[in-house]
């Protein structure tokens, strides 16, 4: 199996959409996601917020990739981008 990409998170504690957006990527073979917390760190909700230029919960980078939300998440799979940036060398 190919190596796969870093994973990086920023989440809160009880967020529907990154409990669903962390259950696709585990189903796709995602064994470890790098979950940053911005509710118990209000610097990486400040850097996620100028890396990103959103505020919403949760924010997913595939390598050096941000992907987006949830929603943008299901859309890359759906379209069959995911597993290929899941697999980039």
């Amino acid at each position: 199996m190919p190596t796969m990409q870093t994973v990086k998170m920023y989440t809160t504690a009880y967020c529907p959409y990154c409990s669903r957006a962390k259950q696709l990527l585990t189903a796709r073979g995602v064994s470890s996601i790098n979950e940053i917390n911005i509710e118990e760190s209000p610097a990486e909700r400040a850097t996620m917020m100028t890396l990103t230029g959103r505020r919403t919960v949760p924010q997913i980078f595939i390598g050096d990739t941000h992907v987006g939300g949830c929603d943008d998440l299901v859309a890359l799979d759906a379209s069959g981008g995911l597993m290929p940036l899941l697999q980039a060398a």
